[in-house]
């Protein structure tokens, strides 16, 4: 595939490379680098000094809210449908999820559904498969499947949302909710800034709490998130026949809040659990199966155990069968 330059995107409709406006180019340019010029300040703020506990908190709090906002809000529940919620926690997880400034609900669960229906081909927006050569070559591709082909994504069309959210943009609360994705977006630097200055009844807390809760903390679930698209499609287990390069991470499992165990969700990409063994760790999940406890959550939907067994066999009978051959 080849590498297109910075700001330009291929339509996947005309097949033409096009250009991205500037105001795209500059809110994509804003949101990717200025966490990591946070994250600088931050290591300089501290050198010497230490983290208070505020600033520990803060990151925590919003690392949470808005991490589980994708995984169990934007990825489970609004692109996948692996459970169904109540009215309110569906808008809390949708506004928790834009929170952490991956882009809208509409715009972020199309093209995740695109990126299941072409993982790992050309079409790929984000697989590190692009058949590049050396040592080069591989790094750009993963840099690209990390972060890179951000800058050259455009905001899904209409037909597209019709094809992968059509349950999404018919529902007046996603309408909602998506709509207003610039004001979740100030809320995610805000509320961490008034509540670093309330805590420390300073303004220096509240610069903390924008630091810590807002730069850092955006930084980290960005970087978790795109490791997903990245690290689980070079390094890790695959147990299933996928057919593409997924792989079950335990890096991406503990710090992704249960993603890591992605060749399982792209088995089963319905399963509200991405992973079956007691100890293949998945927080998301256990936090749907609390929510269900609550009542604010009801059908989670699972593969059953007999089929996940009988897919483990399968393929690691066709393993067996390719190193034999190789081995000839």
């Amino acid at each position: 595939m080849k590498n297109l330059p910075f700001g330009a995107f291929r339509n996947e409709e005309s097949e033409q490379v096009e250009t991205l406006s500037f105001l795209n180019k500059f809110f994509t340019f804003a949101a990717v680098f200025i966490p990591p010029t946070g994250v600088l300040i931050a290591i300089i703020q501290c050198w010497g000094w230490g983290v208070n506990i505020t600033c520990l908190l803060l990151t925590g709090l919003f690392y949470f809210v808005t991490g589980f906002g994708i995984t169990v809000g934007y990825h489970r529940l609004f692109t996948h449908r692996s459970f169904q919620a109540k009215s309110w926690l569906r808008i809390a997880l949708g506004i928790a999820g834009s929170m952490a400034l991956e882009g809208s609900v509409f715009d972020w669960t199309t093209w995740h559904g695109w990126h299941h229906d072409y993982s790992d081909t050309d079409k790929d927006q984000h697989s590190p498969h692009r058949n590049s050569k050396g040592f080069r070559g591989k790094l750009n591709d993963f840099l690209h499947a990390h972060v890179g082909w951000i800058f050259h994504t455009l905001p899904p069309n209409e037909v597209l949302k019709r094809k992968y959210i059509p349950h999404l943009i018919s529902d007046p609360l996603m309408v909602f909710v998506n709509k207003y994705f610039p004001l979740w977006a100030l809320l995610s630097l805000a509320l961490p800034t008034l509540l670093g200055g309330l805590l420390e009844w300073s303004w220096k807390g509240a610069f903390l709490g924008f630091l810590w809760g807002g730069l850092v903390r955006i930084f980290l679930v960005h970087h978790i998130t795109w490791s997903i698209n990245s690290v689980c499609h070079i390094w890790g287990r695959r147990e299933y026949g996928t057919g593409d390069q997924s792989t079950d991470n335990w890096f991406c499992r503990v710090f992704g809040l249960g993603e890591g165990g992605h060749c399982y969700h792209h088995m089963w990409r319905y399963s509200a659990r991405h992973g079956f063994r007691w100890w293949e760790f998945d927080p998301s999940y256990i936090l749907i199966k609390i929510l269900e406890k609550l009542g604010a959550v009801s059908k989670p939907l699972t593969p059953k155990r007999e089929e996940i067994l009988k897919e483990i066999e399968r393929f690691r009978s066709i393993k067996n069968k390719q190193s034999n051959r190789q081995h000839r």
